[in-house]
């Protein structure tokens, strides 16, 4: 729902288009994933900092895509 969500405001605000996003499939990059603190999906993470962890609302997305922003 996270991906489905961004692209919702991606599509709906263009200044949300040149963020770039890595995704980490923990089944497929089980190291990498492993390096990271979290419990719950998804998990959002700005650098270091971790902005969100567990379910997510559409409205709580845009929240995090400004944060990005700032």
């Amino acid at each position: 729902m996270a991906l489905k969500y961004i692209s919702e405001w991606q599509q709906a605000e263009p200044k949300y288009n040149d963020l770039h996003f890595e995704i980490v499939d923990e089944l497929v990059e089980v190291e990498r994933a492993d390096a990271h603190d979290y419990w719950y999906v998804p998990t959002f993470y700005l650098g270091e900092k971790k902005l969100h962890e567990g379910g997510i609302y559409r409205d709580e997305v845009k929240v995090l895509l400004d944060e990005v922003l700032r």
